[in-house]
């Protein structure tokens, strides 16, 4: 381990940025680090302080003692103040790590066949690590204990025992590797929910034929609004000063997610609709099914589509009162198949 000092200059003046860096060898002989700890700026005086001593407890005489943190009898490194003398040959290395929920993940990966789905969509080439282990990573720390990329690089991955469990060193958790990862499996998106939905469908005898069908957005900040499709539109997060994305989701009343869409954050909830029903068809076929949405997405028009269409196609959608047809019931519920329609 050693002291790495950062120098970021700010209003023509430097500041000195320090944290502890471990150094970590691959099996491949190569070199990596890893913030161990995160110290901050340090004026000089401190700086002064923490070199100039280290109190170290001795064990067998059972007091501590306080030792020169580059000893006088040794020369000091070049660069003083960016590393730290360790004495490897009394150091002792105790990891307590869980291993049942990590391995629970793990199974759950297999059981979904998705090591088999991956080896076929990211064959190893000439990486030092398969990029289907390094997703498997970090699907398994977002079931566990779901954070960010940085999060798993930085302090997860140690206290977990996934490197026992996927036969790999700490090369799997690089963090450019972790980012990396997620932009080479974009484009296998639509391929993976056809092979989980039939997963599911095969262990668990479930039926794919209530949907349900909602919109929501997120604002961004910094140089994600360089994004395209990040633009200002109706902010339900009560931002309207940030630029925003749509998301859009089909998922079964089981939260298994069968499709799902990032637009524009301008995008109209009523311009969506006809577009996700062309694409769950043309993902899994067409069969009898039942939407249930806001009564802000669907418009009269394609609700007329789909009540004219000649597939077993059904909806259960709010309205307000006087919208469509009137009733003296104060609570109605329009239920639209074949133009067929039922009243409470």
């Amino acid at each position: 381990m050693f002291l790495r000092c950062h120098r970021r200059k700010k209003d023509g003046k430097e500041h000195r940025y320090y944290s502890v860096e471990e150094s970590r060898r691959l099996q491949s002989g190569r070199v990596v680090q890893r913030r161990a700890l995160y110290l901050g700026e340090i004026n000089d005086s401190q700086q002064a302080a923490w070199r100039k001593t280290l109190d170290v407890f001795d064990e067998q005489q059972q007091r501590a003692t306080t030792l020169s943190l580059f000893p006088e009898d040794r020369p000091a490194p070049a660069d003083a103040l960016d590393t730290i003398q360790v004495k490897l040959s009394e150091i002792q290395l105790r990891r307590a790590r869980p291993y049942g929920n990590c391995w629970l993940g793990c199974e759950l990966w297999r059981q979904l066949e998705l090591d088999r789905f991956w080896e076929r969509k990211l064959p190893r080439r000439r990486e030092d690590v398969g990029w289907p282990q390094v997703l498997e990573l970090l699907v398994v720390n977002r079931l566990i204990d779901p954070g960010s990329e940085f999060r798993l690089h930085r302090q997860w991955f140690d206290q977990s025992a996934m490197d026992v469990l996927l036969g790999v060193d700490f090369a799997v958790a690089e963090k450019d590797r972790l980012y990396r990862c997620l932009d080479r499996i974009l484009e296998h998106r639509q391929e993976l929910f056809q092979h989980l939905q039939q997963r599911w469908k095969v262990l668990f005898d479930a039926p794919f034929d209530v949907l349900l069908y909602d919109l929501t957005s997120t604002y961004v900040e910094g140089e994600a609004e360089l994004n395209p499709k990040a633009k200002r539109g109706y902010s339900r997060d009560g931002r309207p000063d940030c630029k925003q994305v749509v998301v859009a989701l089909v998922i079964t009343p089981g939260g298994f997610p069968l499709a799902y869409e990032v637009m524009d954050g301008n995008t109209s909830d009523k311009t969506t609709l006809r577009d996700f029903l062309r694409k769950i068809e043309a993902l899994y076929g067409q069969a009898r099914r039942v939407w249930l949405m806001d009564r802000g997405i669907p418009t009269e028009a394609v609700l007329a589509e789909m009540r004219a269409s000649e597939r077993e196609m059904f909806y259960l959608v709010a309205h307000r009162a006087g919208a469509w047809p009137s009733t003296k019931s104060s609570g109605s519920i329009y239920r639209g198949a074949r133009c067929a329609t039922r009243w409470k």
